[in-house]
């Protein structure tokens, strides 16, 4: 896949024809079929060859979608745990039924290899930003995990690095590759339910956890663990086993941004993601008001709502989304299923019903655009402006006010306190 390769390999083909005298070029030679892609494979020149970086228990999951695609060669796994390490090789190897999947503990050394043409960015939270940035300048293309970003400083110099280094990027929102939520926000954003008057978002919780210190615990040999660099952009805090989970809220873990991003974050920026597109992928609301009753509402510049809710929901499974309009309303959830205000909205049509949110869908959206160099369905530009939602609506909650949002500006109205909770200082040498 990267031209690179394919020059060099052409190179040292005709180094070798010519210093053997011609003798190479024409004696018999015997290529496997594999190599020539017949009998089903995928020829070398034509697979994208991909590292993964920080695949753990989701990462894992995503690991066994690349795998599964034929055009993919996956060739080294970067992670600071090598536990993990040793589990991806195993895995990797024993699907090409190989020895030669790499083990790589620092992340800039997997970037730096020309044969990579794409990443797989599984990380914790605390580093999808910083780790896809610096791939991006690598010349790598990136199926980066959510949440993308940890503040809405990063969530705008994501999508601009994305953009000036005309690289793919594919945020982990794999819902917009599901039939199902696709036609629900084509019923939104095309009109069939009527003026659009409201979109539902469905966190998992509405709270805005702060990132925690818990007491220092021997800290591990550097190859088993390297506890600095799994800090990387975040505050420095001493070691401790329960902070290796990024998600560990209960323990005050996470590196969130300067507070940890919770239910409204980790879960909204798939649901939030939806609503966005609901709404044909326009600006960011520019009004969040306090929670009340369990509900968040937002408003966006043209009047429409978007609502935080928890309660209230048809039992459709788990991140669900309803869409109301003047004249129609539609919900859908990860069981696969909708359910709609009248039947005549389907107009015919049979949608597939996919339940249990799967990314193989979303991953094969990522290879394609990798080769067309298109936009992928969880581009940076959309993964920013429902980032930049998520965030705005943690800063009203954390705050328990109104915070106002100024789309062009990119800052809070006359609002200093909100303004400070854009971005938080990093750590050297990870400042963007």
């Amino acid at each position: 896949m990267s031209k690179k390769r394919t020059q060099l390999h052409r190179r040292r083909f005709l180094k070798t024809a010519l210093s053997a005298g011609g003798a190479a070029v024409m004696a018999p030679t015997i290529i496997p079929s594999s190599a020539l892609g017949r009998d089903g494979a995928v020829a070398p020149s034509e697979r994208i060859v991909v590292g993964g970086i920080g695949i753990g228990r989701r990462g894992g999951y995503d690991l066994g979608c690349f795998l599964e695609q034929k055009d993919v060669q996956f060739v080294a796994v970067c992670d600071v745990k090598e536990k993990r390490r040793l589990e991806v090789k195993k895995i990797v190897d024993g699907h090409y039924g190989t020895d030669k999947c790499d083990m790589i503990r620092d992340f800039r050394e997997l970037l730096d290899r020309n044969d990579i043409d794409a990443v797989l960015i599984a990380t914790g939270p605390n580093w999808h930003a910083t780790a896809a940035m610096t791939a991006a300048k690598a010349g790598k293309d990136m199926y980066c995990e959510k949440p993308v970003t940890k503040n809405i400083s990063q969530s705008l110099i994501l999508a601009e690095t994305m953009r000036r280094t005309a690289r793919v990027f594919q945020a982990g929102t794999q819902r917009r590759n599901l039939p199902h939520f696709a036609f629900a926000c084509e019923l939104a954003r095309t009109g069939k339910l009527g003026p659009l008057k409201k979109v539902f978002a469905h966190p998992a919780g509405m709270q805005a956890l702060m990132s925690g210190w818990l007491p220092a615990e021997p800290e591990p040999n550097k190859e088993a663990v390297d506890w600095d660099m799994y800090l990387g952009p975040a505050a420095w805090r001493p070691f401790n086993a329960k902070l290796l989970d990024g998600f560990n809220f209960e323990k005050g873990g996470g590196f969130v941004g300067a507070f940890n991003g919770g239910g409204v974050l980790e879960w909204g920026s798939h649901c939030v993601d939806l609503c966005q597109w609901a709404v044909d992928d326009c600006l960011p609301p520019v009004e969040y008001n306090a929670p009340k009753d369990g509900h968040l509402v937002a408003r966006y510049e043209n009047g429409v709502e978007l609502i935080f809710r928890e309660t209230g929901w048809i039992p459709l499974g788990s991140c669900p989304v309803r869409f109301e309009g003047e004249t129609g309303w539609v919900e859908a959830g990860d069981s696969g299923k909708m359910v709609l205000s009248s039947p005549e909205l389907l107009a015919g049509r049979k949608v597939a019903e996919i339940g249990g949110y799967p990314a193989t869908y979303h991953v094969r959206d990522f290879l394609d655009c990798v080769k067309s160099r298109s936009q992928t369905k969880g581009n940076a530009d959309a993964a920013r402006d429902a980032h930049i939602a998520c965030h705005a609506a943690n800063i009203a909650l954390h705050l328990g006010r109104q915070v106002k949002y100024d789309n062009i500006k990119h800052e809070f109205i006359n609002d200093e306190q909100a303004n400070r909770l854009r971005s938080e200082a990093l750590r050297e040498p990870w400042r963007l």
